[in-house]
Parts: structure tokens; C-alpha cells; sequence
């Protein structure tokens, strides 16, 4: 019995002193035990104006103007009832007074010791802000953009896509950075470009220090007079040997080195086939495409001997690509000229023809190459999965011709290839001044609160 009374009484003692002890403690506002963030209200009171544009639209008119009042009406209906505010819009110059105040409205006097703001700066809806690219050969020689279009060939390692278009795309893609970009419809036109020909009624057009895109991946269209039969068969067929039209891609590098061309091969194992629809219509790649020849491994070869001028023609069949299939990623310069240039291929690629490093020597094996531009992360120190190879004699500085070749796996990526020209290259970009007089606004709402804790 005595044990239940002292606990009773314990718990009246411990019960009392609680009690007292509330009766004096100061218990902090529930403004500090949760203050309200007032810069994140602001800013979201700001973006919820502005939601549909209304709020760029108002800051742009004049004082008068009745929309000011609806601002004023939208701003209340934002906040808590015992919250006041003042909402400063300022025009934004670029001389040495940056900024000028146009108009404010406000909902008390004073806003307090305890307000915060935020502020956004925004930009008229009549001014079009542009980008202007600089164009590839305007302050020099050259500038024109080839990119073959031939109706009369087939295309191979391009799945899913035709050569036709790819180069649709890619006209859309290059054509802003290039004094003057055409479309190569036929074979007959690839042959008069390869003679010296102008194709086009452009004022812009030059065959020299062009570049020239070969849309369709593995295969590479071949005029008609330089097949068997024909009257520049010397150019373009030997025969005693295994694969004949190897000798045509001996012309095709001699000429990128005359002409001073960048050749463009978009995907896989450059220059394995040739095609003509009308010369090879009863003959396929052995795949099932009509229209199709095979030149194999010599293809690169010859084309490279006709690069560095090697003379005369020796055939050679030999391989000098690693067909693994092992993962490639954009060196950091690259993504650097994605963000540049505004595209955003996938970092990762599927590398499975990379070129060996040793077309890079200067010796009896070599073809006067160094690299230009190097895209890819390499899986094998001795190979290249892709890059921009120039031409350089020994003894001298200039370039003569050069060639990107992209070894990766099909489909192809075209953005790459743009993404290639254009890191090569670097034309610049023209943008518009943002901050020009009159047409940007910078908004500040500061917000405090009113009674009450």
C-alpha cells in the first residue's frame, strides 16, 4: 500500500513541475520553427506567371496598358493572403548603365526586415534570336559540298535507309555551313566532277578543296565510261586480277589528292563494292543486290596508293581493319562540338572496321597520312575506329586531300558524319546579341510578410 502511494505521489511532483515549467518557458514562433522560404516562392510565383507568356508579354507594354492591372490581380491570387510584395520590372542595357527601372507595382509601403526576392530575365516575343554558321569557304578557296545522290546505284551496310535518303538528311544537316551544296544525281555527274566539271548553275560552286559525301556506306557508284568497255576502262577496270574495278578506287584517291577533296566514307569498310544499276544489272554483291561489283579489301588500298600518288597501280588485297565488334565512345573534343553544334549523336558507338594505324607511316607501307581529327575512344592502340586522315608529302606542309572514314557497324549514323565534317572544319557560329536594347526585361518580385507569427 505504501509503495502505490509514493508512486502516486511521484507522478504528481513530476506532473506539477511540467506544468510550471510550461507556464514560463518562451516557445519560439511558428514562423522560426518553419519559416517559409520566400526566394522559392518568388521564383515560382514568377514561372507560374509567366506559364503561357503572359508575363514577357506584360513587362513589354507600356504603363498604361490594362494588362498591368491583370498582372497585379494575377500576382495577388498567387500568394497568401498576409503576404506583400513588390514586383520591379527593369529594361536591360549593354552600355555602362545596365539597367533602367520601366515599372513597379506593389501591394504595401514597406515590405519588412524579413523579405527575399528572386528575379527572371526575360525576352520579348517580337525579337527572333538566330545563329548564323560561318560558311566553310567564304574567306578562301572552295566551300562546296558534294554529296552523292546517284539514282543509278545501289547502296550496301546502309540497313534501313536509302543512299537517297541520307543524303537528305544530311543536306538539311551541312548545307547551312557551306558556301554552296549540291546534290550529285547520277553517275554521269560523279564522272564530270572527277574530269573537273562544274554540275550545278551555282556562282558558288568549286570542284577544288571540296568535300564529297558518299552516302551509300560500303559501296561507292562508278561512272559508266570508266567500266570494262568503256572509254576510261584504264582508270577504272585492270584486268588479271582478282577484283578488276580496284583500279577505279586508285582514280577516286588520285583525284581526292588533285582536287584537294575531303572524301566521306559514312560507315563500315570504305570502298568495298562499286555500283552501276545499268552497267551491273545482271550482277550482284553476292547478297542479293543488283547493281553491285565487288572490289574487297583492295578497294581502301588502291585508293590509298592513289591518295599518295603511287605509281604505277599495284594491286594488293591484304587487310588493314580489325573487324571486331568491341565499343567506341566520342573523345571529349568531340562532344564538346555536339554541344557547339547542336548534334547529339549517342556517345557510344559499335566499332567493327577500324583502320590500322599503319596507313599513318611514312615508310614503304605507309601513305603520308597523319590524323586531322580523331572521334572515337581506341579499343587497340594499332587501330583507328574513326577519323579524318590528311594527305601530306614528305618535305611539305600542304594538305592534299584527306579522308573520313567512319569503321563503325551499320545502321549508319549520318549525324556522325556531319558531326565529322564539322569538327574538322570548325566553322564558327554568329549568334545574336541577347541582351541588345529593348529586348530583354529583367523581373524582380520581393516578397515579405505581415503580421501574426
Amino acid at each position: 500500500m505504501m509503495r502505490t502511494i509514493e508512486i502516486l505521489l511521484v507522478i504528481i511532483i513530476i506532473t506539477g513541475a511540467f506544468i510550471i515549467a510550461s507556464l514560463f518557458a518562451i516557445l519560439p514562433s511558428p514562423r522560426q520553427v518553419s519559416p517559409l522560404n520566400l526566394r522559392r516562392l518568388a521564383l515560382t510565383t514568377l514561372q507560374t506567371l509567366d506559364g503561357d507568356y503572359d508575363l514577357s508579354a506584360t513587362v513589354f507594354k507600356a504603363n498604361d496598358d490594362s494588362a498591368w492591372a491583370q498582372l497585379q490581380i494575377a500576382l495577388s491570387a498567387c500568394l497568401p493572403p498576409n503576404m506583400v510584395y513588390n514586383l520591379t520590372v527593369y529594361e536591360v542595357h549593354g552600355g555602362a548603365q545596365l539597367y533602367t527601372v520601366i515599372n513597379s507595382i506593389s501591394n504595401a509601403e514597406s515590405l519588412g526586415v524579413g523579405s527575399d526576392a528572386a528575379s527572371s530575365l526575360l525576352a520579348s516575343s517580337n525579337v527572333t534570336f538566330s545563329v548564323t554558321p560561318e560558311k566553310i569557304g567564304e574567306h578562301g578557296g572552295g566551300g562546296t559540298l558534294y554529296i552523292l545522290n546517284c539514282s543509278d546505284a545501289n547502296g550496301w551496310w546502309i540497313t534501313g535507309y536509302t543512299a537517297q535518303s541520307l543524303a537528305e538528311d544530311l543536306y538539311k544537316l551541312l548545307s547551312p555551313y557551306f558556301t554552296a551544296t549540291i546534290m550529285v544525281q547520277n553517275t554521269t555527274q560523279l564522272g564530270q566532277l572527277l574530269n573537273g566539271t562544274k554540275i550545278s548553275n551555282s556562282p558558288y560552286e568549286s570542284v577544288t578543296n571540296a568535300v564529297i559525301i558518299n552516302t551509300f556506306g560500303e559501296s561507292v557508284p562508278i561512272p559508266q565510261i570508266y567500266c570494262q568497255g568503256y572509254a576510261l576502262q584504264a582508270e577504272g577496270y585492270a584486268s588479271g586480277v582478282s577484283y578488276p574495278y580496284t583500279r577505279y578506287c586508285y582514280t577516286l584517291g588520285n583525284k581526292t589528292r588533285y582536287y584537294n577533296w575531303t572524301w566521306a566514307s559514312i560507315v563500315g569498310y570504305p570502298l568495298y563494292y562499286v555500283s552501276n544499276t545499268v552497267v551491273f544489272a545482271n550482277q550482284n554483291n553476292t547478297y542479293g543486290i543488283y547493281g553491285m561489283q565487288k572490289v574487297y579489301q583492295g578497294g581502301i588500298n588502291a585508293f590509298l596508293q592513289g591518295l599518295d600518288n603511287n605509281q604505277p597501280f599495284a594491286y594488293n588485297d591484304g587487310g588493314i581493319t580489325k573487324s571486331n565488334s568491341t565499343q567506341v565512345n566520342l573523345l571529349p573534343n568531340i562532344i564538346y562540338y555536339c554541344n557547339y553544334y547542336g548534334i547529339y549523336p549517342s556517345s557510344s558507338h559499335t566499332s567493327t572496321r577500324a583502320l590500322s594505324t599503319s596507313i599513318l607511316s611514312t615508310g614503304s607501307n605507309g601513305y603520308n597520312l597523319t590524323l586531322g581529327l580523331d572521334m572515337f575512344s581506341r579499343f587497340d592502340s594499332n587501330y583507328i575506329p574513326g577519323a579524318v586522315y590528311r594527305h601530306i608529302f614528305r618535305g611539305s606542309t600542304n594538305v592534299t586531300g584527306s579522308l573520313l572514314a567512319l569503321g563503325l557497324t551499320r545502321s549508319p549514323d549520318i549525324r556522325l558524319t556531319a558531326l565529322g565534317i564539322l569538327s574538322y572544319y570548325q566553322p564558327r557560329l554568329y549568334r545574336s546579341e541577347y541582351t541588345a536594347n529593348g529586348t530583354s526585361r529583367l523581373v524582380v518580385l520581393q516578397l515579405g510578410l505581415m503580421g501574426g507569427v
